[in-house]
């Protein structure tokens, strides 16, 4: 296992080059989120582009260093768009990060989330209940039969879903990312546990789906694990500092967006994370 200063190295040199280079992570995301993920994905020096339709998506699949697919809202296209792009960057290598929104909760949903399983997605991130769900529809350890998922919000804790978490990072030799109080992170082999973050997260839409565009953007320039745990350190820093200058949910989100944009190399990677070496 890595130490925590090489991992700590790997951050800062993932940060720079994203913010060197501008590397472009496309997205097929929430429509409810949208303008978010995307300001979200500029503010920490990736490039960003929405789409929904079918060539569209294979065009910047292609084109692009990494792809974010989030199914929050689902339009009728994307029974048709999110197969073919997601086998598209399988058979291609091309890493791609997978946000299960409300698993569970209709037919198409969980059809194209069955569907995903064999493209194996380079991360996947999602709540404590998305993720214990999604591995049950994949009928991996850890998983339920029935999604505990309330809309898009979770009914389970972040360390319930760790063994659902590491059955999910083993089957798709990527890694996960379980967002929460403190968010949880899994190659499968080891786990870090990220600290920081805001009340105020839980007040506004869009919080997690940015996050899952901002972990493509760093999944461009490194391995998944560190792409993960780099987008949720860059969350944490930023949440905590956006915290202490507003008064409300409304002006977090715009402070949010600064502090993401000014949050250094060094501060993202010294943000307060424990490792811990899983023994299965």
């Amino acid at each position: 296992m890595a130490t925590k200063q090489e991992m700590q190295n790997r951050i800062i040199q993932a940060v720079e080059t994203v913010k060197k280079g501008n590397p472009m992570a496309g997205s097929i995301t929430n429509t409810v989120t949208i303008n978010f993920v995307a300001n979200a994905q500029l503010a920490v020096g990736g490039s960003a582009a929405m789409v929904y339709l079918p060539d569209e998506a294979e065009f910047l699949a292609k084109a692009g260093g990494a792809t974010y697919i989030n199914v929050g809202t689902l339009l009728p296209i994307y029974e048709e768009t999110l197969p073919h792009v997601a086998k598209i960057l399988h058979e291609t290598g091309k890493p791609w990060v997978l946000d299960p929104v409300a698993v569970g909760i209709g037919s198409l949903r969980t059809d194209l989330l069955q569907k995903f399983k064999a493209f194996k997605p380079t991360i996947i991130r999602g709540n404590a209940s998305e993720i214990i769900a999604l591995a049950g529809l994949w009928a991996l350890d850890g998983g339920a039969e029935e999604s505990r998922v309330r809309g898009v919000d979770a009914t389970d804790s972040v360390h319930e879903a760790k063994r659902a978490a590491i059955a999910l990072a083993k089957w798709t030799g990527g890694a996960v990312a379980v967002s929460g109080e403190t968010d949880l992170i899994t190659d499968g082999s080891i786990i870090a546990i990220s600290y920081g973050g805001s009340h105020f997260m839980e007040k506004i839409t869009g919080a997690g789906c940015s996050l899952g565009g901002v972990a493509a953007v760093y999944a461009t320039v490194t391995t998944p694990f560190i792409a993960a745990l780099t987008a949720s350190a860059v969350y944490n820093v930023a949440g905590k500092r956006a915290e202490l200058k507003v008064d409300g949910p409304g002006s977090f989100q715009a402070q949010f967006l600064d502090e993401l944009y000014k949050a250094t190399a060094e501060e993202i990677a010294n943000n307060s994370f424990d490792l811990e070496e899983i023994n299965l």
